[in-house]
Parts: C-alpha cells; sequence; structure tokens
C-alpha cells in the first residue's frame, strides 16, 4: 500500500468511525433533554463531509475504502450505550466526546508526521484539515465540562 493510499483510508475510517461514534451517541439521546444534542448533528455533518470527499478521491484513484469492521462498530456502540447508563449527563458527554477526537487527532498527527514529505499535498491538508476540525470541536464541547 502506498503513503497516499494509506492515508486516505486513515482519514477514511477516522471519519467513519467517528460519524458512526456520533449517530450512536444521537439515538442514545433521543428523548433526553441534554443540551449538548445541539451540537451533534454538526460533528455528524463534518465527519461525513470528510468521508465523502475520502472517499471521493479514493475513487478518482481507483483505491478502495476500507469499512469499518462490524467488531469495533459493536464495541463502540456498547461503550457509548454503557457510559450512558452510568452517566448521561452533559460533562460525562462531553468528555467521551473530547477523549474520541483527542486520540484520532494523536493518531491522525502520527500519520501526517510520516507521510508529509511524501504523499500528495492535498490529502496531507485533508488530514490536516480533520485534525484542525477535531481541535476546534474540543475547544467547544470543552464548555460543557
Amino acid at each position: 500500500m502506498n503513503e497516499n493510499e494509506e492515508l486516505l483510508n486513515y482519514i477514511y475510517e477516522t471519519a467513519n468511525m467517528g460519524m458512526q461514534s456520533t449517530k450512536d451517541l444521537i439515538n442514545a439521546l433521543k428523548g433526553k433533554d441534554n443540551k449538548i444534542k445541539k451540537l451533534l448533528p454538526e460533528i455528524e455533518k463534518n465527519y461525513e463531509k470528510y468521508s465523502k470527499e475520502t472517499e471521493k478521491i479514493l475513487n478518482k484513484n481507483d483505491l478502495k475504502a476500507k469499512p469499518i469492521g462490524v467488531m469495533a462498530k459493536t464495541m463502540s456502540k456498547m461503550s457509548i450505550t454503557k457510559e450512558m447508563m452510568n452517566d448521561n449527563s452533559d460533562s460525562n458527554i462531553a468528555d467521551m466526546l473530547i477523549q474520541g477526537l483527542t486520540m484520532g487527532n494523536l493518531e491522525l498527527t502520527k500519520h501526517i508526521d510520516n507521510y508529509e514529505n511524501t504523499a500528495d499535498k492535498k490529502i496531507i491538508e485533508l488530514a490536516k484539515s480533520l485534525r484542525k476540525f477535531g481541535e476546534e470541536y474540543i475547544q467547544k464541547l470543552k464548555t460543557f465540562l
């Protein structure tokens, strides 16, 4: 696998996992009056934008996006469900989202650093843009802590 394909697949995986987890969280909050709920569709929409953009680049280069494994999706959903049963406060939800965004950004930074000099500049910019999205929403979510 070349650098472009590897980085694109990582961006795609990150965006899809974030989108799926956010959808699961939105569903878990149905019928609840959490203030954080209004921020979640924004996060989901941003992840979806990155997912579609990455998939478009992969297809343009005759590459296939690697789907997220069933096990990873199931584990994420179970974790969200368990966490929500224990504490569905805005503070806890914000903390959970911040942790996810931070982990994603740390890994994304490693990938950017590894491929910055060898991967296509547009793909590096896409990765940096996804990282910036994560940083912006970490700051927004801190208001709920």
